[in-house]
């Protein structure tokens, strides 16, 4: 069977993505990717934040490209009458519907839970937002940034001796677009085989980077210990540091277990490393770190990156390389497993995009197309779909509806 024949596993479900950044739309991409129809619904003229507008003339920035894959992009005014109307015949036709205004807003728009239930008893209904639905913080905004602060991941992240860092990338948009796909995912199976009726999904970005915390909560509970930054070091499990190599790269090694460290000392010809009482236990490996560390440190900065990395692989030690974008974009293994994936853009030429996970053997993902123009599908969804006429169509967008 051609791939582009083999069905896919969300075939028949509907989606309604009135989201913006970012949690939200990487969410309803997620289940594009496998089938699932995506409506985007943005403000004319305006559109979703990633677009780039005004500054990219076409829409088409890079961020929307990736996240407006497989979305079917309409224009749609929230704030009339009619345009409220309109969502509600979307809404009465899908399954999913995305929202992440700040609480209280969709009500004023007849687009709350509420509203939407009457429309469609239904429909599943994903609220997301940076601290939740209830709570004193419910009326705050937030971003990746500013979420990652309150949840304590920016307080543990970085070098002991210097101020806290934000990851590299918005880390808490994806982790709360993972969680929120899941908690969707479960209530499609609650309603269709359960016979559940809809939901209501609240969602936060506070708690999804706030579940990524480990044992540091009970931890605190149980000894009032606070976790620390502990720059690229995890002090509980030694060794596993960086180490700069004889070439100026940064070698990663993680061989906690008394197994790996075993291997390790062996590969660095030093035996006797394990009969020295500071590193023969895990407990003493952690009390004793910086004197291993200096040991392991000397012995890579005598080896190339390669070098380094392949003794570690031909020893089953877990460890990598520090790799930039540009590395990951040629990889003979992302390209290989597809994670990687090169598609080709009527407008932009041949792009390089993250590819479909997870992988799937029988109903593995596709993308069929990159983020589109905005309001390009304005003519299929309200035309076809919901069955304006051409008159209609043309009124409500010179009446600034659509």
């Amino acid at each position: 069977m051609n791939e582009m024949d083999r069905k896919l596993p969300l075939e028949g479900i509907t989606v309604i993505d009135f989201a913006t950044l970012l949690a939200g739309p990487v969410a309803a991409t997620f289940l594009g990717d496998f089938g699932a129809t995506v409506i985007k619904v943005e403000q004319p003229k305006i559109g979703d934040p990633t677009r780039g507008l005004p500054m990219i003339e076409d829409g088409r920035h890079f961020s929307w490209l990736n996240e407006g894959r497989n979305k079917k992009t309409v224009t749609l005014n929230l704030r009339t009458d009619e345009g409220q109307k309109l969502a509600h015949r979307l809404v009465e036709k899908a399954d999913v519907v995305m929202l992440n205004f700040r609480p209280g807003q969709a009500e004023k728009w007849n687009l709350g839970a509420e509203d939407l239930h009457r429309t469609n008893p239904n429909l599943i209904i994903s609220q997301i937002s940076a601290y939740g639905q209830t709570g004193p913080y419910r009326e705050k905004g937030g971003f990746d940034r500013n979420v990652s602060a309150f949840s304590g991941l920016t307080y543990a992240t970085g070098y002991p001796d210097q101020p806290p860092v934000r990851s590299g990338y918005a880390v808490v948009d994806y982790m709360t677009a993972y969680l929120n796909a899941y908690g969707i995912m479960m209530a499609l199976y609650n309603r269709d085989v359960n016979n559940s009726g809809g939901e209501v999904i609240d969602v936060s970005l506070s708690e999804a980077a706030f579940r990524s915390s480990e044992s540091a909560l009970i931890d605190y509970s149980l000894t009032g210990k606070v976790r620390e930054r502990s720059g690229n070091r995890n002090t509980g499990f030694v060794p596993a540091e960086d180490f700069d190599t004889k070439d100026g790269r940064i070698l990663v090694i993680n061989a906690g277990t008394d197994r790996l460290f075993g291997k390790l000392v062996a590969v660095m010809g030093q035996p006797e490393i394990l009969q020295d009482p500071r590193f023969e236990n895990r407990f003493a490996r952690t009390m004793h770190q910086d004197a291993l560390y200096e040991i392991i440190g000397n012995w890579v900065k005598e080896r190339t990156a390669a070098e380094g990395l392949q003794v570690m692989d031909e020893a089953g030690i877990p460890a990598d390389l520090v790799r930039d974008i540009a590395e990951l974009a040629h990889d003979p293994h992302m390209r290989e497993r597809d994670a990687v994936m090169e598609v080709t853009d009527p407008e932009k030429g041949k792009v390089l995009i993250p590819g479909v996970f997870p992988k799937m053997k029988k109903a593995p993902g596709r993308v069929k197309f990159l983020g589109a123009r905005l309001g390009e599908y304005n003519q299929e969804i309200f035309g076809d779909y919901l069955g304006l006429s051409a008159e209609e169509l043309s009124e409500l967008k010179e009446k600034g509806v659509i």
